[in-house]
Formats: C-alpha cells, sequence, structure tokens
C-alpha cells in the first residue's frame, strides 16, 4: 500500500499587534492567529474551518474522522494542506455511501465557531458503552497542576481553548486552538495519524463547556473520562450516561463537579470545608 503522502503546513500559533494601553503607551501585544481552512474531500467541499494553523493536517483528519466521512486512516493517501490558497485537500479510497445524504443535513452546535454535525451523527454512530475507567481525587488534583505547564498560547495571547490527552497524572499530548472542538478534532486526528503518544490515554481534558458533541467525540476516541474546567449542558450529560462517560465539570483547584460517576471516583483526598457563613442572628449577637 502506497505511504500517505501528508504536507507539512504548520504556521505560528500567535502573530504580534500595536496596542495603546490605559496609559496611552504604545506596545507589542501577542495575539491568537485565526485563519480560514476550507477542506476538500475527494475534491468535495466539505466545510470551512477557523484554526490557529498550528497543526492543519491532523485537524482535517480529525474533523473528518469525528464527522463520521473517514472510515479508517489505512484509507487515507493523500493530506495536502496549502495556505497560499487556504486549502486542505484529503483524498480516501473510500466515501461513506451515504455521504450526499450526510452533507446535506446540518446541525448546528454550541461549540466555539459554531461547529457542525453532518446528518444524524448521534443515531448513526455503532458505539456502546465503554470501560468505566475508575479516577482517584487525589489523581485528578495532581493532573490538574500538571496541566498547568501548558496554555503557552491562552498565556501569551489569550483567544484559545485547550484540550488535552492523559493517563493518569501525565499530560500525553496538548493542543490549542481557536474552539475547543479544533482542538480536540487535532487530537483524534494525531491519534490516526500516529503523530502521539496516545493510545494509552483514559482521560480527556478540556478548558470548554462539556456539551454533547464533545462527548461524543471523546466517547468515539474510546475514552470514559472527561475533565473541565467549564460547566456542562443536559443533552452532554444524557450522552455521557448513554456511553458511559464519567464527567468532571469545574474542576479548578480543590474544586469540581462530579457526573454520572457510578462509583467510578475514589474520594482518597477530600479537602477541609470551609467555615460556613454566620447566619443573620449570629451576626447580630
Amino acid at each position: 500500500m502506497p505511504a500517505l503522502k501528508l504536507s507539512q503546513a504548520r504556521l505560528p500559533a500567535t502573530t504580534t499587534i500595536n496596542v495603546m494601553d490605559a496609559y496611552g503607551d504604545m506596545r507589542q501585544q501577542a495575539i491568537a492567529a485565526e485563519r480560514a481552512l476550507t477542506v476538500y474531500l475527494n475534491k468535495r467541499e466539505i466545510v470551512t474551518l477557523m484554526t490557529l494553523g498550528d497543526d492543519p493536517e491532523a485537524l482535517v483528519v480529525g474533523y473528518l474522522r469525528n464527522q463520521g466521512l473517514l472510515r479508517s486512516a489505512d484509507d487515507l493517501t493523500v493530506v495536502q494542506v496549502d495556505w497560499e490558497v487556504e486549502a486542505a485537500a484529503v483524498v480516501t479510497r473510500h466515501l461513506p455511501e451515504d455521504l450526499e445524504a450526510r452533507l446535506s443535513t446540518r446541525t448546528v452546535t454550541t461549540g466555539c465557531g459554531q461547529g457542525t454535525v453532518f446528518g444524524n451523527l448521534l443515531a448513526q454512530t455503532s458505539l456502546t458503552s465503554l470501560p468505566e475507567t475508575p479516577l482517584a481525587q487525589s489523581t485528578l488534583y495532581q493532573l490538574l497542576t500538571n496541566l498547568n505547564a501548558y496554555n503557552e498560547t491562552y498565556r501569551s495571547a489569550g483567544a484559545v481553548h485547550g484540550c488535552a490527552l492523559c493517563r493518569h497524572t501525565d499530560v500525553l499530548d496538548f493542543v490549542e486552538d481557536v474552539g475547543r472542538h479544533n482542538a480536540v478534532d487535532t487530537l483524534a486526528g494525531r491519534q490516526w495519524l500516529n503523530q502521539a503518544e496516545s493510545a494509552s490515554a483514559d482521560t480527556f481534558y478540556t478548558t470548554g463547556r462539556l456539551t454533547s458533541e464533545m462527548v461524543l467525540k471523546v466517547a468515539q476516541m474510546g475514552i470514559s473520562v472527561l475533565v473541565s474546567r467549564s460547566g456542562v449542558t443536559q443533552k452532554g450529560v444524557e450522552l455521557a450516561e448513554r456511553f458511559g462517560v464519567m464527567l468532571i465539570a469545574r474542576a479548578k483547584g480543590k474544586g469540581f463537579q462530579a457526573i454520572n460517576a457510578n462509583g467510578r471516583l475514589t474520594l482518597d483526598a477530600i479537602p477541609a470545608k470551609p467555615p460556613t457563613a454566620r447566619t443573620s442572628k449570629e451576626a447580630g449577637a
């Protein structure tokens, strides 16, 4: 089988502009890049993604994978990104038989940049309940501490989300992009392109909301622990229950909210509770 033809069209994740601060002084400020990339699958235009451009090949492959438009990484023959024309050409040996039907129906999701799911991807998935990976509270706290070493683009420029593939307390791979769905798609693409030691990942971390699309994408990657510093949506919780994904929401410092834990979370590092607020009667005493 011929080797995959894969471009390496990575661009810097940030650029600099001149800004005026509150004192009237001019200075340079790093900002997140945002570039349009139109994806073509076997010459069929699929979508235009807005991205940093830090790892466009993995983003494109992961996007098509998560939309159910690619069956296997072995089917790929070409992934070519050309920034001069802002296009990514993907060639595959096999296309879904119902490709046109999938492209004819889109669901606008709550993701950053209005991510889309083609057709009824949820109904088409063959995914069943995942293995129930356990998690210890102490492991969660250490992982959150280790993740503080990342977010390089966010610290310098802001305006991005980050996602990570993790195992226990180790961060296996970390990606930032202008939307959290781009970041998770890039990680999914790297899994297929063997660009990360992510096969052993048991936990997924995101800085964004735990929506239905995020839960579905992570479940499709075979991961059943999803951690976020943000909150959840009703549909996200419903899909977590359906696929056996444990959600850890609002994970900041020592605080978190566990959803669909079902005895999988071991509370081995319970922090001291803050003193309760005094009642009005006590305050007047």
